[in-house]
């Protein structure tokens, strides 16, 4: 993954009130911190920020050049506030990370194929975690999950890492595990169970 070079803008403006002026400008409120320097308020454009998390993920690196001062920063998404209702970012935590520093990020797991019949698909987790180098970080890992048996699961250990990156996890985390599905007969004696029990004498009727 390349970095996307983003311009940024000193925040002086805070709380509340001052983050929604923020954004009514179409910018987005950010802190930029890590490696002992000092938090930096800062204010990044929207579309250019949402249009690398689209492209790039919530793991995009991004180099940051922030008005009036001196060079850029590398910087990765640690915590993104976003409004789904909007479908805006509320605030983003940026931590700075170094050329050749290792970072650990969640990616994107998905389960491609499909598993044997009579089976369903519990999902443990979308994500896994791993250690990467900061300006090599992978986007998102397949894992197939092609004709497994209840009984199967799919862990960690499961999936191919790219060459530089390691689990954070332990290789037993299990991802999704393969169970088997009830079938047609099950479904209807569970229906018919409950729809049985104790009889209720009917309004009105002797209890002699």
């Amino acid at each position: 993954m390349s970095e996307v070079k983003i311009s940024a803008e000193p925040r002086t403006e805070f709380g509340k009130g001052g983050a929604r002026r923020t954004r009514r400008a179409g910018l987005v409120p950010a802190v930029l911190y890590g490696h002992g320097e000092k938090p930096q308020h800062i204010a990044l454009p929207a579309r250019e920020f949402a249009a690398a998390i689209r492209h790039g993920g919530l793991n995009q690196v991004f180099t940051i050049d922030i008005a009036g001062a001196s060079g850029t920063t590398l910087a990765l998404p640690k915590a993104i506030q976003r409004d789904p209702i909007k479908d805006s970012y509320e605030h983003v935590d940026l931590i700075i990370v170094k050329l050749g520093e290792k970072v650990q990020v969640d990616v994107p797991v998905t389960l491609t194929g499909e598993a044997a019949r009579n089976t369903l698909v519990m999902h443990e987790s979308n994500t896994l975690a791993v250690v990467a180098e900061a300006m090599h970080l992978p986007t998102g890992f397949e894992v197939s999950i092609e004709g497994l048996e209840a009984g199967a699961q799919v862990t960690a250990g499961d999936v191919q890492l790219p060459s530089g990156a390691e689990l954070a996890v332990e290789a037993d985390f299990v991802l999704a595990i393969i169970t088997q599905a009830q079938t047609a007969e099950q479904l209807e004696g569970e229906s018919a169970e409950g729809e049985g029990g104790e009889p209720v004498a009917a309004e009105g009727a002797s209890e002699e």
